[in-house]
C-alpha cells in the first residue's frame, strides 16, 4: 500500500517525460523539414494546442514522405522518344509572344512539349461529357487508357464499366488507374469484376496500415482518358452520378474538354508514367503515339505536377501567367485557398490594373473549405480583385482564361492541396478561338453569380469571421 502512490507518481513522471519528448521531437522534425513556413507554423500550432489530436493528424497526414518516381533517365527518354521527334518536326510551330515565357517555364520544369494543330471540344455539364465519352469509347480500336480520381459504383460508374468490359472482349487493350483514397468506399468487387473480364486495373498508392501513414496525403487527382492515342479527355469531372445529376437537388457545374491531335501525346505520357508508377511496367510502343496531322488550330501543352517533383510546376506557371497578363485573368475554382505566392501574384496583377475575377461556389461541398475560402476574400477585395459567388449550383469547374490568348482546364484547384500534395494535370491552350470560348463560358456563368463587395462583406457576423479566421490558420493543411 505504501509503494502504490510512489509507483503511480513514478509512472506519471515517466508518462509526462515521454509525452513532452514526443511532442517536442515531432515539432523539431516539422521545423527541420524546411517546408513552407506557413505550413510549419500551422503544424506547430496544432501540436501545441491539440497535442493528442495533433499527433494523430501528423502521423497520418503531416509527414513529408518524398516518394521518388522509380524511373531512370534512360527509361524516360525511351518513353519520350516519339513525342520528342514529333515535336521537333513541327515546322510552323510558333508560340504567342506574350505567352512564350509561360510555355518555356513548363518545358524547363515539367518537360511539357507544346503541340500545334489540335481541336478542342468543351463540355460544361456532366451529361454532355459522359455522352461524348461513351461515343468515343465505343469507337476504340486498339487501346483505352482510363484514369479517374473517383470511379463510383453507381449507375454512371457501372455503365462505363460495362462499356470497358465490352471493349476488352472485342480485343481492345484496356488499362484503368483509380485513386485508392478517392475510391475508398467503393467495393473491391466492383474493380475485381473488371479485372476478371480482361481489364488491367491498378489503384494508385494503395493505402493499407501500417504503410497507410506514408501514402494517404499524396493522391492522384487526375482525370484523363486516352483512346487509341488520338483522342483524349481531361478536366474536372470524375465518374459518378453526381457529376450528371448534381447533389441534394443542386446542379453540378463543371468543365471538361476533349482534345484531338498531337497534344494527346502529353496525356498519354502522363498516363504511362503513372502506369509505371503503379505497375512497374514501362510501355513505350509506337502504337501509343500514332502519327497525326493537324486537326485544328489550337496550340496545347499538357502540364503535370506532383509532390515528388523538385518544382511546383502548375503553381509556378500560374504565378507567371497571372503576373504576365495585361488585360484580364478570370478564374473558376471550387476552393479558394491560395498559397502566398498565388495570392501575391493575383494582388500584383490587380493593383497594376489587370481585371482579375475569381468565381467560387456560393456554398461549398464541405463547410471547412468554405470557411477557409471565405477567409481570403477580404484581402482579395482590398486589392481590387473581383469575387463572384456562383448561385446556379455547385461550381466544381477549374477553368482559367487570360487576354483572349491563354486558357487552361484540368484537375487543379486553387488550393494548397492541389499545388503541394496532389498529382495533378492541366491542359494549357494558347489560341484565341479556345480562349474566347472559355471567356464566354465564364461571362455566361457570371449571370448566375452574386458579386461580393467590401462594404457588405465586412458586415458578416463576428462569429462567422472568428470561425473563418480559425480555419484560415490551418488552411495550408486542408
Amino acid at each position: 500500500m505504501v509503494w502504490s502512490p510512489i509507483i503511480s507518481y513514478i509512472f506519471s513522471i515517466v508518462y509526462y517525460i515521454l509525452y513532452i519528448g514526443i511532442i517536442a521531437g515531432t515539432i523539431t522534425i516539422v521545423v527541420l523539414d524546411n517546408r513552407n513556413p506557413v505550413k510549419t507554423i500551422a503544424w506547430v500550432l496544432i501540436l501545441l494546442l491539440f497535442p493528442y489530436l495533433g499527433l494523430i493528424l501528423y502521423f497520418f497526414f503531416g509527414r513529408s514522405t518524398r516518394h521518388e518516381r522509380v524511373i531512370g533517365k534512360n527509361r524516360y527518354d525511351r518513353l519520350m522518344k516519339r513525342p520528342m521527334n514529333e515535336f521537333l518536326l513541327q515546322e510552323a510551330f510558333k508560340l504567342p509572344a506574350d505567352q512564350y515565357k509561360v510555355a518555356q517555364l513548363f518545358r524547363n520544369t515539367n518537360q511539357a512539349l507544346p503541340f500545334e494543330g489540335n481541336s478542342v471540344e468543351i463540355f460544361t455539364n456532366g451529361y454532355d461529357m459522359i455522352n461524348a465519352l461513351i461515343k468515343a469509347l465505343y469507337k476504340a480500336k486498339q487501346h483505352i487508357h482510363f484514369q479517374s480520381y473517383i470511379f463510383e459504383d453507381d449507375a454512371i460508374g457501372r455503365l462505363i464499366k460495362d462499356i470497358l468490359i465490352q471493349k476488352a472482349h472485342e480485343g481492345v487493350s484496356v488499362r484503368v488507374i483509380y485513386d485508392d483514397v478517392g475510391c475508398w468506399h467503393v467495393r473491391n468487387k466492383f474493380f475485381e469484376e473488371m479485372e476478371a473480364e480482361g481489364i488491367e486495373i491498378r489503384s494508385f498508392l494503395k493505402v493499407r496500415y501500417p504503410v497507410f501513414t506514408s501514402k494517404v496525403n499524396y493522391r492522384n487527382h487526375r482525370k484523363v482518358v486516352i483512346i487509341d492515342g488520338k483522342c483524349g479527355f481531361i478536366g474536372g469531372m470524375n465518374i459518378a452520378v453526381r457529376y450528371v445529376r448534381g447533389i441534394k437537388g443542386c446542379k453540378w457545374r463543371d468543365t471538361h474538354i476533349c482534345i484531338r491531335g498531337k497534344a494527346v501525346y502529353g496525356l498519354q505520357t502522363s498516363f504511362l508514367l503513372d502506369w509505371y508508377f503503379t505497375d512497374q511496367t514501362l510501355l513505350t510502343s509506337v502504337k501509343f503515339f500514332p502519327k497525326m496531322g493537324n486537326i485544328g488550330n489550337s496550340l496545347i501543352q499538357i502540364v503535370t505536377s506532383e509532390p515528388t517533383a523538385p518544382w511546383k510546376e502548375i503553381m509556378q506557371g500560374l504565378c507567371l501567367a497571372i503576373t504576365s497578363s495585361k488585360k484580364y485573368f478570370y478564374i473558376q475554382t471550387p476552393y479558394f485557398l491560395p498559397t502566398e505566392s498565388i495570392m501575391q501574384s493575383l494582388q500584383i496583377a490587380a493593383l497594376s490594373g489587370v481585371d482579375i475575377r475569381i468565381m467560387i461556389p456560393q456554398k461549398a461541398d464541405a463547410l471547412i473549405t468554405q470557411l477557409g475560402s471565405n477567409s481570403y476574400i477580404e484581402e482579395a477585395l482590398a486589392a481590387d480583385i473581383k469575387i463572384y459567388f456562383y448561385q446556379g449550383g455547385f461550381l466544381h469547374s477549374k477553368l482559367m482564361v487570360s487576354d483572349d490568348v491563354l486558357s487552361t482546364v484540368g484537375s487543379t484547384n486553387m488550393d494548397f492541396r492541389s499545388f503541394e500534395h496532389n498529382f495533378e494535370i492541366n491542359a494549357f491552350m494558347y489560341d484565341e478561338q479556345t480562349a474566347l470560348q472559355m471567356k464566354a463560358i465564364f461571362l455566361n456563368d457570371q449571370h448566375s453569380c452574386q458579386q461580393v463587395f467590401m462594404k457588405n462583406w465586412r458586415k458578416r457576423p463576428r462569429k462567422q469571421k472568428v470561425k473563418e479566421s480559425i480555419v484560415r490558420v490551418f488552411s495550408p493543411l486542408l
